[in-house]
């Protein structure tokens, strides 16, 4: 565990694995909750990877302000400078997508190729009452002890912030910032996701410069029910990035 100090606030960073030749992965939480994702940064046992959460959230301190996605985004990119780390491979889960994006193209000196997993929102989703009922939705595919990882970090944001946050995220439009990424972007979509529809995955895919669509089974919470899930192809998209960087060279 690591806190770093950012222009926004102070972060906290969680850590595992060893490099071993492979690009790290940095993965961005989700909507206000980060512990959830441990189990999928684990899985990554070819790598190290580092799980970031965003001030005023999880684990971190108190953000100096209320903080729009850009914002999150900055806050990230302080992170990527004081860890002196080669370029990586930025992750984000659900919101975490949209500040992931923003970072990446930000910081392409930083981020050698991006993952968005379950990407929001969804066009088809943009206003408060749709989210939720989609959250809703989504929340039927049986997640054992997904709510009760969450209930800790959602009382910790309060519901002020919580709302804002939904606000902020339902503003930023990912489909805006994709076509600005450097370097392969890989959009992750889990089959059963109620906020994520498959056709608007395809549309983040062919928007990128290099993107590449990979279909899991589960929900908009997949790395819940199967951290292993997006072992594979993030490990396929290291393997593009350690070889474009070769031929760089």
């Amino acid at each position: 565990m690591r806190f770093t100090e950012t222009r926004y606030g102070r972060m906290r960073s969680r850590s595992v694995g060893d490099l071993s030749g492979a690009p790290p992965v940095v993965t961005v939480m989700g909507m206000a909750v980060s512990d959830y994702l441990l189990p999928a940064q684990a899985a990554l046992t070819w790598t190290r990877t580092h799980l970031l959460d965003l001030p005023g959230l999880s684990g971190s301190g108190d953000a100096t302000r209320r903080l729009a996605v850009p914002d999150y985004a900055q806050a990230v990119c302080d992170w990527l400078d004081a860890a002196g780390l080669p370029p990586v491979i930025l992750a984000g889960h659900s919101s975490g997508t949209q500040v992931a994006a923003h970072a990446a193209a930000a910081r392409p000196d930083l981020v050698a190729a991006t993952v968005l997993a379950s990407p929001t929102v969804d066009p088809s989703a943009r206003s408060v009452p749709k989210a939720l009922f989609q959250w809703r939705r989504d929340a039927r595919y049986p997640m054992p002890g997904l709510s009760e990882s969450h209930k800790p970090e959602w009382r910790r944001a309060g519901f002020g912030q919580l709302v804002h946050l939904l606000r902020a995220h339902l503003r930023d439009h990912l489909e805006d910032v994709v076509p600005r990424l450097r370097g392969p972007v890989l959009v992750l979509f889990g089959r059963q996701d109620r906020l994520c529809t498959e056709r608007w995955a395809r549309e983040l895919v062919d928007l990128a410069e290099d993107g590449r669509l990979v279909t899991i089974p589960g929900p908009h919470t997949f790395l819940w029910r199967d951290p292993a899930a997006w072992s594979e192809p993030v490990r396929d998209l290291a393997a593009v990035v350690r070889i474009e960087g070769s031929s760089a060279s």
